[in-house]
């Protein structure tokens, strides 16, 4: 199998985070269904990683509001590895109030932490999934972005 965190975090979306049951809460026990299910050990241990740091990163404190109207301008590796397509999107989503300045840098940080060489439209709108998820007061934003994902919709022109 050539699965990535991507694949592992979607797996865990779909089996934990987007059902009406009682989570499981015991990592260890989840960690051992996707090792059962065919995902790499080491890929597993960085998907818990990415979420682990997702959550540190996701405190009030560490939240930095850029002022209204600020252009976001890319370093050279983000973009080697966010495509134009991709940065496209985020802006897109920007402008249409899904992301607000705190939550796109989150998307960025998280979108470069997955250690794949280029991250595409469809990683990045998994990357935004994870992180509106448990941002309170932005239900109607991951609403829209999950109407995004699931539904294949293009979310802007070009």
């Amino acid at each position: 199998m050539n699965e990535n965190v991507v694949d592992i975090l979607i797996y865990l979306y779909e089996n934990y985070m987007d059902n009406d049951q009682d989570p499981v809460s015991d990592q260890g026990q989840i960690h051992e269904e996707l090792v059962q299910a065919g995902f790499p050990e080491q890929e597993v241990n960085k998907a818990f990683q990415w979420i682990d740091e997702l959550a540190q990163r996701q405190a009030p404190e560490n939240f930095y509001h850029h002022p209204q109207g600020a252009t976001r301008i890319y370093t050279a590796e983000e973009q080697r590895r966010i495509d134009s397509d991709s940065r496209g999107l985020l802006l897109f989503l920007e402008q249409n109030g899904i992301l607000d300045s705190a939550a796109r840098e989150l998307v960025i940080d998280r979108a470069i932490a997955l250690g794949t060489h280029t991250i595409s439209v469809e990683e990045i709108k998994w990357v935004v999934l994870m992180v509106l998820i448990n941002q309170p007061g932005r239900e109607s934003a991951f609403a829209q972005m999950e109407e995004l994902v699931y539904n294949d919709i293009p979310a802007y022109l070009h």
